[in-house]
């Protein structure tokens, strides 16, 4: 029996599954479907990057019982062909939260006070920046989460810390702690938008021309959830015509994006690498936890009910 990862995982995660079964790493999906097709794979697992397809799974067989993504967000996996395969799902909702809530909040001060583009200008030797500088203080600003989960709760508490009047918009969840909106009246009150809801096809495109044009003329626009959330091409053209004050994201719609993309040439944009969740300590239990968690599948064993996704 054969571990298939389709990235590589934390050290320790990697020496536990080995521990127990082959594993082979697939550096593209052709690979993984002739492993697959080849070898008697009993588990897969991602990061997020490599997807977890339908094709993938029928081409291993019987032999496949769990599949996992080293994180929280599922929209990698074809749940519905694992639960037509009857294929246990294994992720890790909840362990990134901290981090995640962290690296939102610094990507909102960052475009509150234009750091990146402040840290290059005196790296270039242009100390007089500061002469036409004003940033922005989050301070009695109004921060507006979108989606309350694990993580937009976090970062609804830290902002409400940092002295920000918190709103938020979620499917689901309610909490008496913030002010409830309709996401329409969210998104004409808040000065900062910080978005923390899962992709799916009823999200998929939630903030669109129609959603930016309600936004105020300067808001600040902050994604570490998922690219697609928002229709990239009316974000940009927002962004070129002044109407969004700033946008900062870890994640985008293409990731790496294309060298010609819009977004890079903008001043008033802040990106990092989709890194919001791999702090030391972060990425090392997210993989741990579904490393041995999938290993309980595999030995006959109830895993953690927390990393069963059974939606």
């Amino acid at each position: 029996m054969a571990i298939l990862l389709l990235e590589t995982l934390h050290p320790e995660a990697e020496a536990l599954l080995a521990r127990h079964d082959r594993v082979m790493l697939a550096a593209a999906e052709p690979q993984a479907l002739e492993i697959a097709r080849q070898s008697e794979v009993a588990a897969i697992l991602t990061r997020g990057k490599g997807r977890i397809t339908r094709a993938l799974m029928q081409a291993c067989g019987a032999s496949l019982k769990a599949v996992s993504r080293a994180g929280a967000g599922l929209d990698t996996v074809d749940l519905d062909a694992a639960r037509e395969l009857g294929i246990a799902v294994i992720f890790a909702p909840g362990l990134n939260a901290q981090t995640t809530a962290e690296h939102a909040i610094m990507l909102m001060l960052m475009a509150a006070r234009r750091a990146a583009y402040l840290d290059a200008q005196v790296k270039a030797g242009n100390w007089h920046v500061r002469n036409d500088y004003a940033g922005i203080e989050l301070n009695g600003k109004t921060l507006g989460v979108v989606g309350l989960g694990n993580i937009g709760a976090r970062v609804a508490w830290i902002g409400q810390a940092l002295g920000m009047q918190v709103i938020y918009w979620s499917r689901q969840k309610r909490d008496a702690r913030f002010a409830y909106r309709a996401l329409d009246n969210l998104l004409r009150e808040a000065d900062v938008i910080s978005l923390h809801i899962a992709l799916s096809e009823e999200t998929r495109g939630l903030i669109g021309a129609r959603e930016l044009a309600l936004m105020k003329p300067g808001a600040i626009l902050v994604n570490t959830a998922r690219g697609a959330l928002i229709d990239q091409r009316a974000l940009a053209q927002a962004l070129c015509e002044g109407r969004l004050g700033a946008f900062a994201a870890d994640v985008l719609t293409q990731q790496p994006p294309a060298s010609d993309d819009p977004l890079l040439r903008c001043k008033r944009v802040t990106l990092t690498p989709h890194v919001a969740g791999l702090t030391d300590r972060t990425y090392r239990e997210v993989c741990l936890f579904c490393a041995r968690n999938v290993l309980a599948v595999l030995q006959g064993q109830p895993p953690d009910a927390r990393s069963l996704y059974s939606g």
